[in-house]
C-alpha cells in the first residue's frame, strides 16, 4: 500500500474527495447490509467502480484506488451475503493478544513451545467468548475429582444448538 502524503493542495482536495466518497459509499453498504434490497446492488457496485477506476491529480492516490478496485469481488461480497461483516475489525482483535505478547518474548524456541502457547492463546479467547474465566477453566481442569466447568466443546455444542443462537 502507498503511503498517501499529498503534496500539494490539489493533492488534498482530490484525498479529502476521495475519502468522502468512500465513506458515503460505505455508509449506503452497511443500510443495504441492514435491509438489502436487489435494485441497491448494482448500483452500488457501479459507485464502486466510479470511485475505485477515477483519475485524479494525485498520482499515487490514482494508484491506491486501483489497486483497491482489484479486489472488488471481496470488498463487495456484502451485496451477494448481507450477513457478513463489512470489516475485519473482529478478526484483528483476535489476534492483538497474541501478537503484542509474541513480539514482547521474541517468540518460542521449539515447536512444542509454539504449540503450547497456541493451545493456551486458543483456550483462553474461547473461555473469553463463552464467559468463563480462563483462570478458573484452568483450575477446575487440574481437579481430578470434581470438575465443575462442562469441556469446551459441550458448552459450544449446548450453545450452538440454543434457540435464537
Amino acid at each position: 500500500m502507498h503511503k498517501l502524503i499529498p503534496l500539494n493542495a490539489l493533492h488534498r482536495e482530490d484525498l479529502v474527495r476521495v475519502r468522502a466518497q468512500i465513506w458515503d459509499l460505505y455508509r449506503d453498504l452497511k443500510a443495504y447490509q441492514r435491509q438489502p434490497e436487489e435494485a441497491q446492488r448494482e448500483a452500488l457496485a457501479q459507485r464502486f467502480d466510479a470511485i475505485f477506476t477515477q483519475q485524479t491529480r494525485f498520482a499515487t492516490l490514482t494508484r491506491t484506488l486501483k489497486g483497491i478496485h482489484r479486489n472488488k469481488a471481496e470488498l463487495l461480497r456484502v451485496l451477494e451475503q448481507p450477513e457478513i461483516p463489512l470489516h475485519t475489525n473482529r478478526s484483528e482483535t483476535e489476534l492483538r493478544d497474541y501478537v503484542k505478547k509474541r513480539k514482547i518474548s521474541g517468540g518460542t524456541r521449539s515447536d512444542e513451545g509454539r504449540r503450547c502457547r497456541d493451545t493456551f492463546a486458543s483456550l483462553k479467547k474461547t473461555c473469553r467468548k463463552l464467559g468463563i474465566s480462563f483462570w478458573q477453566y484452568l483450575t477446575d481442569r487440574l481437579r481430578v475429582a470434581e470438575q465443575t466447568i462442562p469441556p469446551l466443546p459441550e458448552i459450544i455444542r449446548k450453545r450452538a444448538s440454543a434457540p435464537g443462537y
